[in-house]
């Protein structure tokens, strides 16, 4: 595991995730654009469990994880200079027209529920992915989120494409 203080120009949060194929899918889009990932208890699996592990193949060991018991003290490990940056299905400004910045920490909510109102207003910032077919506010007519894992594979390479990480 790593050290979150350590000093990079973008990482991915995930708060209370609880399906292991997600993570795994997720720790390999980290592995794949250098991008730390921070998981904040609890968790819904352990880090042993063989779905986790399948979905990140052998990808794991070029993954800088860390684990955290909850979002304070992961933010205790942090520098100064991040931003916590939620992303939600709603009330946050347009992927497109986010601005990230470097030391930005892309925090993403459990897979059921997402990010609960004490974390959001906690972020320093909340972005949306637009979905031209999303469901209403009651959940009706449309998709009500995308999967977390492509959620988070949007985000990470849009904020990493305009801080030029590629």
């Amino acid at each position: 595991m790593s050290d979150p203080s350590e000093l990079s120009p973008l990482r991915v949060a995930l708060y209370e995730p609880r399906i292991p194929p997600n993570t795994g899918n997720i720790a390999r889009t980290c592995a794949a654009f250098r991008i730390p990932l921070a998981l904040i208890e609890p968790l819904g699996f352990s880090l042993d469990d063989r779905y986790l592990r399948r979905a990140g193949l052998d990808y794991w060991p070029h993954v800088a994880l860390s684990v955290h018991s909850d979002l304070d003290t992961f933010r205790e490990c942090l520098p100064l200079n991040h931003r916590l940056i939620g992303c939600s299905r709603f009330g946050g400004i347009p992927l497109r027209s986010m601005r990230f910045q470097t030391g930005d920490v892309l925090l993403f909510g459990r897979e059921d529920t997402g990010l609960p109102t004490k974390i959001r207003q906690q972020c320093d910032q909340i972005t949306t992915i637009p979905m031209p077919g999303a469901a209403s506010e009651q959940g009706q007519g449309g998709v009500r989120s995308l999967n977390l894992s492509v959620a988070c594979a949007i985000v990470s390479f849009e904020a990493g494409q305009q801080l030029g990480l590629w």
